[in-house]
């Protein structure tokens, strides 16, 4: 992941692992998706004009409802994770992008809500279903294009995995 590559082909994007204050991380559903990995933490495109922390929290309002005050910002990573699509998508995406895959900032947030303060249909939904589940059994869960961008996040927020005093 530490390679060069050319920033301009890769599209600005945010990533967001939500931990339960007990430790587990939110997974989401994705919609319409088939096959065995359909869960993912959200994620989702910057703005023209917007931060990556601008980004981080309208991304948490809109895929899974949680505002801004049902979390605690624990850390954002410093450099950029990347990822590549493979052809497949690349090919079905041809007409709308040029985008040779996404680069990262990601985000690790205590959410401090209620369960009933997680809603999948505040905007276009991009979940069916959620559900808390440990960190380290999200890098299996996730489509494998993603795996290894899942695998640097499990192993740089391990420490917000384990739970915070209330």
């Amino acid at each position: 992941m530490t390679e060069t590559r050319d920033p301009k082909r890769y599209r600005p994007n945010v990533g967001l692992a939500m931990f339960h204050r007990e430790g587990p991380v939110f997974l989401g559903k994705r919609y319409g998706a088939e096959g065995p990995y359909q869960w993912q933490m959200p994620q989702g495109g910057m703005d023209r004009g917007e931060t990556a922390v601008e980004a981080a929290y309208r991304e948490l309002e809109e895929e899974v409802g949680v505002r801004a005050e049902h979390v605690d910002l624990l850390e954002e990573t410093s450099d950029w994770l990347y990822y590549e699509f493979p052809t497949h998508v690349r090919t079905k995406m041809r007409p709308r992008g040029r985008y040779m895959g996404q680069k990262q900032k990601w985000f690790a947030f205590r959410f401090k809500g209620r369960d009933s303060d997680i809603r999948l249909d505040t905007h276009t939904p991009e979940f069916v279903d959620w559900r808390w589940a440990p960190l380290e059994s999200a890098p299996g869960l996730v489509i494998p294009f993603k795996r290894p961008t899942y695998e640097e996040v499990a192993k740089r927020f391990k420490k917000y995995s384990v739970g915070a005093s209330k």
